[in-house]
């Protein structure tokens, strides 16, 4: 039977789509899953793969507003993308993927962008990995500062309604000056960050969510699970950061603080941190945080000229570069890059590169030096990969503290 590709025309298609990736995790899909998802995702968004019928194969988009260096660009976050085992190796997420970015060059969303559950998938469809992030594994024995801090700060534990206004202000703060971070909704807060139904426990306890203020204003806070365990009378449990943000360099020395002083735990453990956390200068002994680095956002540029526009060019004299990009042809070819942006050209390339080193660079995160030495992109004239960074400036490392 052939395989046919469609968007969805109804919110329940949110759920349907969600069974072909819930198969690997070993499970069908809820009504709890479906609200992480079907809030924020209308079915035109939604694709399924389906033969005779039945779902083979399913990807959706979220509606994003990405932050970029210097502004914010709206962007499609790729989501729930999953084809049966039993259908592999027949086109299908080829199909998927020409249609959901078919989709977002209608809609004129200049960038897609997502996080990988392989690494090797998504580079063929023009995803260049944009970021990468870190996990920590502490001993409570190592918590210690470099430079001891006294608090001045109040801190409260907060119920799920009351947290979303103060957590939400600080969230914000630091959202519109951190590439890679993305805006969150009311629903958004309620349903992804706030919730906290038991499947998303994954053996530890219930969320905590604490606020941290200063001088009265709402300036860090901390979503965090303990995992209790004890052996001979002694804690050998752990404490999960799940988030922790401060919308100072106060807050968030005050933030990480108090998480690494909760009693009753033996470890403290945290996720997706940007690979420049001041963690690694504010603890006295920083190589015991274990720091794991792993690839965090992907990019794709669906629409050069407006992705360009909607971030901060550097002043530099302008570089032409040749794209290669097999999968959405209409960026093909030369483009002239400026402090004015990306325009057509027909002069001489000075580097050779696929869209997917573009993705790479666009946050921030990668150089186009640093993938000049790993082959990725080709310098055709001395000097221009220098002049294509001083083009692309970035003043934090890219980091979004969310899979999505």
């Amino acid at each position: 039977m052939p395989i046919v590709i469609k968007a969805g025309d109804s919110p329940e298609e949110v759920l349907t789509v969600l069974a072909p990736v819930m198969h690997y995790f070993g499970a069908t899909p809820s009504p709890q899953d479906a609200t992480r998802f079907a809030p924020f995702i209308e079915p035109s968004r939604a694709f399924t793969a389906r033969e005779d019928g039945a779902a083979v194969g399913g990807c959706a988009s979220f509606p994003l507003e990405l932050t970029v260096p210097g502004g914010v660009v709206r962007a499609a976050g790729l989501t729930i993308v999953g084809v049966l085992p039993t259908h592999r190796r027949r086109g299908v997420l080829r199909g998927m993927m020409r249609a959901q970015l078919d989709d977002v060059r209608r809609r004129n969303e200049p960038v897609a962008t997502l996080w990988a559950s392989e690494d090797t998938i998504y580079g063929q469809f023009g995803y260049g990995m944009a970021s990468v992030s870190g996990d920590i594994d502490l001993a409570k024995s190592a918590v210690a500062f470099a430079q001891p801090i006294r608090s001045r700060g109040a801190f409260r534990i907060l119920g799920e309604a009351e947290a979303l206004a103060p957590l939400a202000e600080v969230y914000e703060r630091v959202r519109l000056a951190q590439p890679g971070m993305i805006a969150r909704g009311a629903e958004w807060w309620r349903n992804r960050r706030l919730a906290d139904p038991e499947n998303r426990r994954q053996g530890a306890g219930e969320l905590n969510r604490v606020l941290l203020t200063l001088d009265g204003r709402p300036s860090g806070y901390a979503l965090y699970r303990l995992r209790p365990q004890f052996e001979a009378g002694n804690s050998v449990g752990d404490l999960r950061v799940i988030e922790a943000i401060g919308a100072t360099p106060e807050a968030t020395r005050e933030i990480w603080r108090f998480v690494l002083d909760v009693d009753w735990v033996a470890r403290v453990k945290a996720f997706l941190l940007p690979v420049d956390h001041p963690l690694f200068f504010l603890l006295a002994r920083p190589r015991e945080m274990n720091f794991r680095v792993h690839d965090g956002l992907w990019i794709r540029l669906v629409d050069l000229p407006a992705a360009f526009a909607a971030r901060r060019m550097g002043d530099a004299a302008p570089v032409v570069i040749e794209v290669t990009d097999a999968f959405c042809p209409w960026n093909a070819g030369r483009w002239q890059i400026s402090g004015a942006g990306a325009e057509r050209t027909s002069a001489d390339a000075e580097l050779d590169c696929d869209i997917t080193s573009l993705g790479s660079v666009y946050l921030g995160g990668f150089s186009f030096r640093r993938l000049v030495r790993a082959g990725r992109v080709m310098e055709l004239c001395e000097g221009a990969a220098e002049r294509a960074d001083t083009l692309f400036p970035a003043d934090l490392a890219p980091w979004c503290p969310e899979i999505f």
